[in-house]
């Protein structure tokens, strides 16, 4: 039976983001990279948190008790957060506004479950599930070098079995 390390099927192009970037600016970089989160890193790149799409629609929905229309998200999922046009009677165009510049401190995950290369990935699976994560940094001298997601495990499962 082979024993699966992280190092094994880890990501190690990490997607990194500063607690001083914008909502916006992290929902670009979820675009642009197709990844669902990102690890949080501090000038001399030492983790100190965790943002996932899970984030940013959580917060988008808050904003549903601040305007007062039937369906606000459907709204607000509507206007882009670099939408340029002049201001409704509805406040999406303002709620999107002050999301969009919000920063990612203000809505990310403090307390992050991290891991190590030489860490086994069924252990790993067990505490993703656990504690009800989809990503996890990989860590060396408090510095991310890598990131594993459940896409990742998944997709090693399926090449693995090929």
């Amino acid at each position: 039976m082979v024993k699966l390390h992280v190092r094994d099927i880890m990501t190690t192009q990490v997607v990194t983001l500063k607690e001083t970037d914008t909502i916006k600016h992290a929902t670009v970089m979820f675009a642009l990279h197709t990844i669902s989160g990102a690890a949080v890193v501090d000038d001399g790149r030492h983790l100190v948190g965790i943002v996932s799409e899970t984030d940013i629609l959580e917060l988008i929905v808050k904003y549903q008790d601040k305007l007062n229309i039937d369906h606000p998200v459907a709204y607000m999922l509507t206007s882009p957060l670099d939408d340029t046009s002049e201001p409704g009677d509805d406040g999406v165009k303002e709620a999107s506004d002050a999301i969009s510049k919000m920063l990612v401190r203000d809505i990310m995950t403090r307390t992050v479950l991290t891991t190590t290369p030489d860490a086994m990935i069924v252990d790993v699976v067990e505490k993703m599930i656990e504690q009800n994560v989809s990503r996890v940094p990989v860590m060396e001298k408090g510095i991310p070098v890598g990131i594993i997601s459940r896409g990742d495990i998944i997709f090693s499962i399926y090449k693995r079995k090929r």
